[in-house]
């Protein structure tokens, strides 16, 4: 098994701005690290200089504890599988898979053994004399990852590889990609995507990095932790943003009083007034502050303790669930997600629950105001 540790590691192109700013990141032996983000905020590049496939333009890249900056790709021990399936058309599956252990000069009957387990893992084995057009996609990405397994890497490096399939064999494959982990325990996984239930459904680890001007003032990475750690706890404005979907609701507000266990605000536009499970003793009276609430931490409850009320602009009717739209003032729209159908029309006047310690505070620098000591979100219920 192999660790992974990049340390102030850099990344700019020419005189340009940089694409990896100061990544200072920790990858355990057997752990499956999936790299999250928006389009741009440099994902694949650091997948790439991991791979040997791009070079750091400062820093140290170690793989098993060995500074390997200036170790070729292929003696890095590290088998890459791209977005692109990169199958050879006139090879069978069984060619497909044991090329790279051919180019080894690999003794034949190991070959064949890795070649047919890896298969059989696959569920490939009634397919190895096809062709690959004789293939689904979801059949052909397993192909590639069986050329991956057969040369045992310490580390497999996935650069989105199910954005080429459609949502059901993406699914199936991303069951498929779990499996293998917990079956092959000597590898270590590191996974790009910009699709963050892949991200919440694999990782052992997520790497949120940021996209724009906000990497040359902070960094790559907005906040390393477990998918419920950055859920429940989202560091910043930015990940509690890009962690849940529909996307978490942004509220301007006031702070009237604070202490260690408690936050009261005022909503600036509406004046309603929320007391929040938070530890508030970094805030000023009169500091502005936003409101951060899942939509599926609102409910239609007109008798809880503390309320918001808004009018309905749109249904959407998904069948387990149904969003609604609500009129902000500002021109904003609040998002709440309810269990099953709810009957309403638009232009309804709902009252909608919110728990004290399902709200989020962002100061004016986007940073999250913490919880109080011991407090848990992980069991949230919408009373």
């Amino acid at each position: 098994m192999a660790s992974i540790s990049l340390r102030a590691v850099h990344k700019a192109y020419g005189s340009n701005p940089d694409v990896i700013r100061d990544v200072n990141l920790e990858i355990g032996a057997h752990e499956f690290c999936v790299f999250l983000g928006p389009s741009g905020c440099g994902k694949s590049t650091l997948l790439r200089i991991v791979a040997g496939l791009e070079d750091a333009s400062s820093g140290e890249v170690c793989i098993g504890g060995s500074v390997v900056n200036d170790v070729a790709p292929a003696e890095r021990g590290v088998a890459m599988v791209f977005q692109s399936y990169a199958l050879f058309p006139h090879m069978t599956v069984y060619e497909n898979i044991g090329f790279g252990l051919k180019l080894a000069k690999t003794p034949k009957a190991e070959m064949d053994l890795r070649v047919r387990e890896a298969a059989r893992v696959l569920q490939l084995d009634a397919l190895l004399e096809r062709k690959p057009k004789e293939l689904s996609g979801g059949q052909r990405q397993r192909v590639a990852i069986g050329r991956a397994i057969v040369r045992r890497p310490g580390v497999f490096l996935f650069d989105e590889p199910l954005s080429n399939l459609d949502a059901t064999l993406r699914g199936q494959t991303r069951i498929e990609i779990a499996r293998l982990h917990k079956q092959f325990d000597h590898a270590s996984v590191v996974y790009v995507t910009h699709d963050q239930v892949e991200a919440m459904t694999l990782a052992d680890k997520i790497v949120l990095l940021r996209a724009g001007p906000d990497v040359e003032r902070l960094g790559s990475i907005a906040q390393v932790g477990t998918p419920l750690e950055l859920y429940h706890r989202p560091a910043n404005r930015f990940v509690a943003g890009f962690i849940g979907s529909p996307q978490m609701n942004f509220l301007p507000a006031t702070v009237t009083a604070a202490d260690s266990a408690s936050v009261r605000i005022v909503l600036d536009h509406t004046q309603e007034v929320l007391q929040l499970a938070l530890d508030g003793r970094s805030l000023a009276h009169g500091a502005q502050v936003t409101l951060g609430v899942r939509p599926e931490h609102l409910c239609l409850n007109p008798s809880a303790v503390q309320t918001l009320k808004r009018r309905v602009m749109l249904v959407e009717r998904l069948g387990e669930q149904t969003y609604l739209h609500l009129e902000q003032a500002g021109g904003d729209v609040l998002m709440a997600k309810l269990q099953g159908n709810a009957a309403l029309d638009i232009g309804a006047e709902v009252v909608l629950g919110i728990a004290p310690d399902a709200c989020h505070l962002f100061s004016a620098d986007g940073n999250a105001v913490p919880a109080p000591i011991h407090a848990k979100q992980e069991n949230i219920l919408c009373v």
